[in-house]
C-alpha cells in the first residue's frame, strides 16, 4: 500500500485532497469545529462538498468564526448582510437554519455540556470502524443517523437529516468511512477517540 491511494472520492482538488488526508474521519472533540461542521453540512444540501469547502473561509468570516453564542443573537441586519455575502452560500433557508441551529446548540449546551458529549454518547465515545472495499458499500445514511437526526430535529435543529447527519459523522469521526484500502483508513483507526490529533 502507498502513500497515493486514497478514497476516490476527493480526486486531485488540493482542497479536497487536504481535507480527505488531515480532517476527514479524525476524530473530533472541538466545540466549536463540531458547531462549524453542523452548519456546513446543512449548507451543502443539494451541492457538492467542495463548493462548501471552497466557501469555508468565507464562512468563518461572515459568521464570527462559528461562534454559535454570537450568531444565535443574530437578527434581521445581520440575515441582509449575510445573504449579500458572496463569500457563502446565499440561500435565506440555510442562513435562517444557521441562527436557529446556534440557538439549538446554545440548549444542548446548557442540556449536555456540550455538542461533543451530546453526539458521542451515540457511539459510546468510539469511532464506529468500518471496512469498506468498495465506494459503492458506504451507506448515505445508517439507523443510527436516523435517531440521531429525528432527536435534533425534535431539539430544533434545521438540516439535520439522516444523510447530512451521517456526512457529519464521517466527516467529524464519530464513524471511520476510509476505504480499507485508503492510506488513512489505518491512520484514523489508530487515532485515540479522545483526541484531535492528525
Amino acid at each position: 500500500m502507498t502513500d497515493n491511494i486514497r478514497c476516490a472520492w476527493c480526486g486531485t482538488d488540493p482542497v479536497y485532497v487536504a481535507y480527505h488526508d488531515r480532517e476527514w474521519g479524525v476524530p473530533l472533540h472541538d466545540e466549536r469545529a463540531l458547531f462549524e461542521f453542523l452548519i456546513l453540512e446543512g449548507a451543502q444540501a443539494g451541492l457538492s462538498w467542495l463548493t462548501i469547502l471552497k466557501k469555508r473561509e468565507g464562512y468563518r468570516r461572515a459568521f464570527d468564526n462559528f461562534d454559535a453564542e454570537t450568531i444565535a443573537r443574530y437578527d434581521e441586519a445581520d440575515v441582509a448582510r449575510l445573504l449579500a455575502d458572496p463569500g457563502i452560500v446565499r440561500n435565506r433557508l440555510k442562513v435562517a437554519s444557521a441562527i436557529v441551529n446556534a440557538q439549538a446548540t446554545l440548549r444542548i449546551r446548557a442540556e449536555f455540556g456540550g455538542l461533543d458529549a451530546y453526539f458521542w454518547r451515540f457511539v459510546d465515545g468510539r469511532p464506529i470502524q468500518n471496512a469498506w472495499a468498495d465506494p459503492s458499500q458506504i451507506p448515505a445514511r445508517t439507523e443510527l443517523s436516523d435517531r440521531i437526526g429525528l432527536d435534533l430535529k425534535k431539539r430544533g435543529f434545521k438540516f439535520v437529516g439522516s444523510t447530512i447527519v451521517y456526512a457529519h459523522m464521517q466527516a467529524t469521526g464519530m464513524v471511520n468511512d476510509h476505504l480499507a484500502g485508503c492510506f488513512r483508513h489505518r491512520q484514523v483507526a489508530n487515532l485515540d477517540a479522545s483526541s484531535d490529533s492528525i
